[in-house]
């Protein structure tokens, strides 16, 4: 028998909060076990209940997502983070992706990303929202040629070291698809892809799927038009 996906749920909205529960509710082996309304009672709830998922807004009054997602990794690593966001967010988002946070969603996406999100998360994976995604290859650009001379050369020796399979992997998981999501695109078993994803961190040396999406932004391997929607 598979195991329940035990989560806590933290944003200072009631309203957001019953949402993110009735969406999870429709999740086979999923259960909602705490809701909190600011940081410091997410951290406090989740020493408590210790659930394999924690979903935190960004933004709370008091102890914002962020500072109770290091406090949760601290106190209770074996629980992943998954963060909601907001557009607009985007110092947030690559200041959560520099610390390693395990995933990102938009408020505004579908519920099915939600679920999918939790699930990559409880088993040890991270997901990056294509809209999240789109941010964060925006915010890239503005920064003039993206990221610094060296350090776009050195993801593209990195990169080199991939094979074209590989490479064509990254670029997807730059766009932020999940590995059903890249099944699809290129006509492979899930297991397959997971096994290349695997790979993929392992060869760039980076700890999960959101750092190897910024490797794939610097080495300017940007995947093919109407890739980050489904």
């Amino acid at each position: 028998m598979s195991r329940t996906i035990r989560v806590l749920v933290a944003d200072d909205e009631p309203m957001v909060r019953a949402g993110v529960r009735a969406v999870l509710s429709t999740a086979s082996g999923v259960e909602v076990v705490a809701e909190a309304g600011d940081g410091h009672q997410a951290v406090e709830l989740t020493r408590r209940h210790r659930p394999d998922v924690a979903v935190l807004d960004i933004r709370m009054p008091g102890l914002d997502g962020l500072g109770a997602a290091a406090e949760i990794r601290r106190a209770v690593p074996g629980t992943g983070v998954l963060m909601l966001t907001t557009f607009g967010e985007d110092e947030y988002i690559l200041r959560a992706l520099g610390d390693g946070a395990a995933g990102f969603l938009v408020k505004s996406g579908e519920p099915e990303e939600l679920i999918a999100g939790v699930r990559a998360v409880a088993d040890g994976a991270a997901c990056l929202s294509p809209k999240v995604a789109a941010r964060v290859i925006a915010h890239l650009a503005d920064r003039g040629a993206g990221a610094e001379a060296g350090r776009r050369a050195a993801a593209r020796r990195r990169v080199e070291a991939l094979t074209p399979r590989e490479r064509e992997v990254l670029s997807f998981l730059g766009a932020g698809l999940t590995n059903a999501q890249i099944a699809r695109r290129l006509r492979l078993v899930e297991g397959t892809v997971k096994a290349h994803v695997s790979s993929v961190l392992a060869r760039l040396a980076v700890d999960n799927r959101a750092a190897a999406a910024v490797v794939a932004h610097e080495a300017g391997l940007v995947p093919p038009s109407g890739t980050a929607a489904e």
